[in-house]
């Protein structure tokens, strides 16, 4: 999901995202439905939630360096 559909779907449930960068608004999204905020947590390529949507996604940033 690009940031576009992702700021549109954090507006859609309430939440202003501003300058706020994809992981930490993916994150404020999970956490205003319930889940677990553990988007790009996933480092060693496992994670039980099989059907979130930001499983593809998720994987990808976590194999990312983190921002300096």
């Amino acid at each position: 999901m690009n940031m576009q559909e992702i700021r549109a779907l954090a507006r859609e449930r309430g939440i202003t995202p501003g300058r706020t960068t994809k992981v930490a608004l993916v994150r404020s999204i999970q956490q205003q439905e319930g889940n677990f905020d553990c988007f790009a947590t996933a480092r060693d390529g496992d994670c039980d939630q099989e059907h979130c949507l930001w499983r593809g996604d998720c994987f990808q940033e976590a194999g990312k360096p983190p921002a300096s």
